[in-house]
C-alpha cells in the first residue's frame, strides 16, 4: 500500500473512490424483480420520473429531475450498469443494479454506487439507496 492512501477507511477503494452498496432479499423470483426494476414503474422509483434505461451501451438518458448519464452494460435478468449524475453534482458516478437468485422463488436485489466524491457523499447516498430499495420492495409487494 502506498503512503498517503487511506485504504482502511470504510467505503473507500483505491480504484473506485468512495462506494456504497445496499441489498435486500425479496420473496419473488428473479424474473419478477428484474421485470419490475426495468419497467417504467420500477425505473421511476430508482432512477426517477421520466427516466428510461437504454439497453445499448453508450446510449444516454436524463430524468425529469435532471439526473443524467449513459448505459455502460445491460445483461438481461442479471445486471445493469450506468453512469449517474444529478444536475447539481460536478462529477458522475457508476451505478449498478443486480438481481441474483437467493433460493427457490427468492431474489437478491443489489444496488452499488462507486466513484463517490467523499465520505459525506457516501453517507448521503447510503440513505438514498436504502430508501429506494425499501420503495422498490413495497411496490413489488403490490404488483
Amino acid at each position: 500500500m502506498s503512503a498517503g492512501w487511506e485504504g482502511s477507511e470504510v467505503g473507500r477503494t483505491r480504484d473506485a473512490g468512495w462506494q456504497i452498496g445496499v441489498s435486500k432479499t425479496i420473496d419473488r423470483p428473479v424474473e419478477d424483480v428484474w421485470n419490475f426494476i426495468t419497467s417504467p414503474a420500477g425505473v421511476a422509483i430508482w432512477l426517477g420520473e421520466g427516466g428510461a434505461v437504454p439497453r445499448e451501451p453508450g446510449a444516454g438518458y436524463e430524468t425529469a429531475a435532471g439526473v443524467r448519464g449513459e448505459t455502460r452494460s445491460f445483461r438481461e435478468l442479471d445486471r445493469l450498469r450506468l453512469t449517474w449524475q444529478p444536475s447539481d453534482w460536478t462529477h458522475d458516478t457508476t451505478l449498478q443494479l443486480t438481481v441474483t437468485s437467493a433460493g427457490e422463488g427468492r431474489a437478491r436485489l443489489g444496488v452499488h454506487q462507486e466513484r463517490l466524491a467523499s465520505a459525506a457523499e457516501r453517507e448521503q447516498q447510503r440513505g438514498h439507496w436504502q430508501g429506494v430499495v425499501t420503495a422498490l420492495v413495497a411496490a413489488l409487494a403490490e404488483a
